[in-house]
């Protein structure tokens, strides 16, 4: 194991932080927003995806940057983006039952927030305008394409009839398309960027289709953490990455060209030595996103260390020699995933110059805020 008080990510007093924790360096989610802006040729081409990281302090670090555009997964996290006065959210879901009652009143919450949805068949657009109609508000909408996600969305060569819908309701008003495109993550970037482009003439043939028919100018919404680069030339596409701000192990691997950086960790202990190759830490699944094959961290001061098992509470590890290693060691982890990471903490320690500066809460962790 290798630990140096010259190493970035080492944290001074680390013994006064309970592990796991979530460790988040300032500078460096300083330094991946300013390469973000740099990968487009205007800021007004970003709408972040902050389902990453669903913290207040690091969308206002976004905004503080210029970017005043973002998208959400959730209706925590939109609020949470209206809370801090976000000019322009993109719900990036279709609301159904009972998420459409709350939406629309967080919209009425907020009427200077320009907030939106999206639709993708004509009950659950029927439905949006008829809860917004008793609401007495004109809700904008997106619609949810599928080009090649398979998740959910119309495929675009048949959406004329929802646009031609939607265009007859009076509580919804068509205000953009969403396609995204998280299926396409391929190593090489000219392989990455042709699939791109497969995806987007399919929705910028719609695009025109609608121009001609309604005469309408839509903005587009495409493209994740690996491909927002391939999409940011294009006419009327705004780019929505999420990873980018923290980064993970995954894509610090997958995608040599991006040059986004480890901004987000999580400390863990050694806990119990079981035998000459193995030990074992204090982080389970409910610690580290689980849904990946292990893997699932990889540690930094210790890049021996192999997981073999995983428990709720627990992760076993193979090491080469355990008399290395002693209860209460620290291990600093990068998650293999770190979105649904985030997820499992309810707040976060901030690191500046290897030290404690604050603690941000997760908020938008939850289902719900007020709304």
């Amino acid at each position: 194991m290798h630990t140096s008080t010259s190493d970035w990510y080492t944290v001074e007093h680390i013994s006064g932080i309970d592990s796991p924790a979530l460790l988040l360096y300032k500078d460096r989610i300083k330094e991946n927003i300013r390469l973000a802006k740099n990968r487009v040729p205007d800021v007004s081409k970003l709408r972040p995806h902050v389902k990453t990281n669903k913290i207040a302090e690091v969308c206002r670090m976004m905004q503080e940057e210029g970017i005043t555009r973002f998208k959400c997964a959730t209706i925590a996290e939109a609020e949470m983006l209206a809370i801090i006065g976000a000019p322009d959210i993109l719900l990036a879901y279709q609301p159904v039952g009972p998420k459409a009652v709350r939406f629309a009143n967080l919209v009425k919450a907020y009427p200077a927030v320009q907030l939106a949805c999206l639709t993708d068949n004509a009950s659950s657009a029927q439905y949006i305008n008829e809860i917004a109609g008793a609401e007495g508000i004109i809700l904008p909408v997106f619609i949810d394409l599928n080009i090649g996600m398979n998740r959910t969305g119309i495929r675009p060569e048949e959406s004329l009839p929802l646009v031609d819908l939607i265009c007859t309701l009076k509580n919804i008003k068509l205000a953009g398309l969403h396609g995204y495109d998280g299926h396409i993550h391929d190593t090489d970037i000219t392989i990455r960027q042709q699939k791109s482009d497969e995806g987007f003439h399919r929705v910028h043939a719609l695009h025109q289709r609608i121009f001609e028919t309604h005469g309408y100018t839509l903005t587009i919404v495409m493209g994740g953490t690996p491909t927002f680069p391939t999409h940011s030339h294009r006419q009327h596409v705004e780019c929505s990455p999420g990873t980018f701000v923290f980064n993970d192990w995954g894509y610090k691997n997958s995608l040599p060209d991006e040059p986004f950086d480890y901004a987000a960790l999580v400390v863990s202990r050694v806990i119990s030595i079981v035998d000459e190759h193995t030990i074992c830490a204090d982080l389970g699944h409910k610690s580290v996103a689980a849904e990946n094959p292990l893997p699932r961290i990889h540690f930094l001061n210790a890049p021996e260390a192999i997981p073999t098992a995983q428990s709720e509470e627990h992760l076993v590890l193979r090491v080469a020699d355990a008399t290395a290693y002693h209860p209460g060691d620290v291990l600093y982890g990068v998650p293999v995933h770190i979105c649904p990471t985030v997820a499992l903490y309810d707040k976060a320690y901030v690191i500046e110059d290897n030290k404690v500066c604050a603690q941000w809460d997760v908020i938008a962790r939850k289902r719900f805020i007020n709304f």
